[in-house]
């Protein structure tokens, strides 16, 4: 049985740690995207056209008339057409390329997901958040135990 709050004992406030010698930082990027825009394209785009180095997805909302996913094992695209909102979409981009999981649910509420290929079509919107580690690299070369681009976060030069 859990306890109940006046049996809880009281230790003192959280400490949080000292901070470092130089805290980072995030910056954060609004993007808009329209009608017939490839969502995984136009992110890529973006991040190459604000030089960004370690980009990240923190949220994305919007529809898809079509996600083109790649199922996890699998070494093929799968077409999901129809009206389909974006319920999550997770990840990071980089210089070789992006890791991107998109989730995506239709007007029977069916779920579907996998890494998000180029060929994802904007319906109406997709209003994604992406935000930018300062102090380090994001690179993605070849594992050689996994044989897939694999993150390597690296820290930045100053």
């Amino acid at each position: 049985m859990p306890a109940s709050p006046d049996t809880l004992e009281a230790t003192g406030p959280i400490q949080p740690p000292p901070p470092p010698e130089e805290t980072p930082t995030v910056r954060t990027f609004a993007v808009g995207l329209h009608p017939g825009q490839d969502l995984r394209v136009e992110l890529e785009a973006f991040a190459r056209a604000n030089a960004l180095r370690a980009p990240f997805v923190m949220t994305c909302v919007g529809s898809l008339s079509v996600a083109a996913l790649r199922p996890a094992g699998v070494n093929a695209t799968v077409l999901v057409e129809g009206d389909l909102e974006i319920l999550s979409l997770v990840g990071t981009l980089s210089e070789e390329g992006p890791h991107l999981h998109l989730t995506v649910g239709d007007n029977e509420c069916r779920v579907q997901g996998g890494h998000a290929q180029e060929g994802s079509i904007v319906r109406t919107t997709a209003e994604v958040v992406l935000g930018e580690l300062d102090d380090v690299v994001f690179r993605r070369p070849v594992d050689p135990e996994t044989g897939w681009d694999e993150l390597v976060v690296e820290p930045r030069e100053a």
